[in-house]
């Protein structure tokens, strides 16, 4: 099912009259699409056409959420009050709402059921430009690539708990650790790089009551960092290699793959989005177009401290959060998985053009990036992950097959005052909690009401329960339940304005 705008938050959860359906055929993203997804589709089909997976995310975009396609009906039997609810797209590229059902979920899933109450570090982990091209669409190589990051992250922290713990081995050290993977940059490029939870220490069995107990690792220095990111670096070469698709640290120039064969279109949006150039407009090959505010305020030097750059690899540990403060958390967990365009920041200019702002100035002074509306629907399409491509992944001790696993996740009895207060529902008649469903997805519902404090399944009016009574798909009958909630059909999109020269060039096979 589609879901609800951001609600204000109140402390009644009770609080049911800030439900307010979502309406994306207002967005300025959804506009964007409708009008030129079109004409984007029709030029690349000239040179081969898109893979059906992006393809596929494009056109359930535009039915995400709109009435006309289908819903249900969630009525109360007690006063008769109706709400209708139309279908999700469930993609997990770039619609704001069910990628940001999924944020929602996972950040739920991991803080009540995969991290532990300890020390957690934030990693960030970006890649070269020459690794970013490879990474956006070569599953195999982007899992082999994560994959020594992440063994070389818990080596190190094994390495350093031996040497200040006195311990005999690395093997008596274990930790672990959650990556989700992002795709994107604030400019909305394809930069396909890892954000890693890892416990910020290490459990050790102890030898005398035979549980494992957590050591705390200090902060670590500048010159770790520094010789952890050349070892991730070393590590990522080596994968590369293997792969035959290594190319030189100051090369942006991006070697024959696959995907420029079977895909010319999308391996063009790719290529475009990681070097932030124009693809269908009259400029073409160049930079997009930047609005410039004053820059930020150089601060004084200092040290660096848990963060490095080793041939190209940037690698950041600075951001830590107690895991005890399971809100804290949760809200880190809700920034990692978030979806890649902030609607508020997206807006459609008087010349048709499309602006993007920054959440912070750059130190440049670039506040925003203004695109042709067909240069932002290609920087979109680079955004769509491929088929079976994880973007979440666990490593160590949090492995769903690590035999150490269920000795160091969170317990429900365990979970301090802030996580309890999360757990929103009021007890039923039986006088137990409603729980969510034990399945992979959390129920859209029980989400809203954690996230927003909205209980959706209460009727406004009488504070009955509202429940699912029918399923609308067939047109004429859609027409009519629409007519009777007093809804008229959806009015054909306005023309936007054509941006200069755009339309007068296609995708260059050069």
């Amino acid at each position: 099912m589609a879901h609800a705008q951001h609600a204000p938050q109140c402390s009644n959860a009770r609080c049911v009259d800030d439900y307010q359906r979502r309406r994306p055929e207002q967005s300025a993203l959804y506009k964007i699409i409708q009008a030129y997804w079109p004409e984007f589709a029709q030029r690349a089909e000239a040179i081969g056409g898109l893979p059906d997976f992006v393809r596929k995310e494009f056109e359930a975009f535009l039915d995400c959420g709109i009435l006309e396609r289908g819903f249900v009906s969630v009525k109360c039997r007690s006063c008769g009050f109706e709400r209708l609810v139309g279908f999700s797209c469930k993609t997990r590229g770039f619609c704001p709402s069910c990628v940001g059902r999924r944020m929602n979920d996972a950040a739920a899933h991991l803080v009540d059921r995969v991290i532990p109450l300890t020390a957690i570090r934030q990693w960030v982990c970006t890649m070269p430009f020459s690794l970013r091209y490879a990474m956006g669409y070569d599953k195999k190589l982007c899992a082999d690539i994560l994959s020594g990051y992440a063994a070389e992250l818990m080596r190190w922290y094994k390495q350093r708990a031996k040497r200040l713990l006195g311990l005999k081995s690395i093997n008596e050290a274990h930790t672990g650790a959650v990556t989700i993977v992002q795709r994107f940059d604030s400019a909305l490029r394809l930069n396909v790089h890892p954000h890693t939870l890892a416990l910020d220490g290490v459990f050790v069995r102890d030898e005398s009551s035979g549980q494992l107990v957590f050591h705390q690792l200090p902060e670590p220095t500048h010159q770790q960092v520094e010789q952890l990111a050349s070892r991730i670096a070393e590590s990522s070469e080596k994968v590369m290699r293997k792969h035959g698709r290594w190319v030189d640290d100051d090369s942006t120039d991006m070697q024959p793959e696959q995907l420029s064969l079977d895909y010319p279109a999308l391996s063009q949006c790719y290529g475009a989005s990681i070097r932030g150039t124009e693809l269908l407009s009259e400029r073409a090959g160049r930079p997009c177009m930047r609005l410039l505010s004053t820059p930020p305020v150089d601060k004084p030097a200092k040290d660096p401290g848990a963060a490095a750059i080793v041939r190209g690899f940037n690698l950041h540990g600075k951001t830590r959060v107690d895991g005890c403060d399971r809100l804290g958390l949760e809200k880190l967990c809700r920034y990692i998985a978030r979806p890649p365009i902030a609607q508020d920041r997206l807006n459609n200019l008087e010349d048709g053009r499309v602006r993007y702002d920054m959440k912070r100035v750059w130190k440049d002074g670039t506040k925003a990036i203004v695109l042709s509306p067909l240069d932002f629907i290609a920087r979109l399409c680079a955004l769509v992950p491929p088929p079976y491509f994880h973007l979440t992944r666990f490593h160590g001790l949090l492995a769903p097959n690590s035999k150490l696993r269920a000795e160091v996740v969170p317990q429900p009895d365990e979970l301090p005052g802030p996580a309890q207060q999360l757990q929103l529902f009021d007890a039923n008649e039986s006088g137990t909690q409603d729980k969510p469903a034990t399945g992979a997805r959390l129920p859209w519902a029980w989400l809203l009401k954690r996230v927003f404090r909205v209980d959706i399944t209460v009727c406004p009016r009488c504070q009955g329960s509202l429940k699912v009574t029918e399923l609308v798909i067939k047109r004429d009958e859609i027409a009519k339940r629409l007519a009777q909630q007093g809804l008229g059909p959806m009015p054909p999109p306005k023309p936007l304005p054509k941006v200069r020269g755009q339309l007068a060039l296609r995708f260059d096979l050069d």
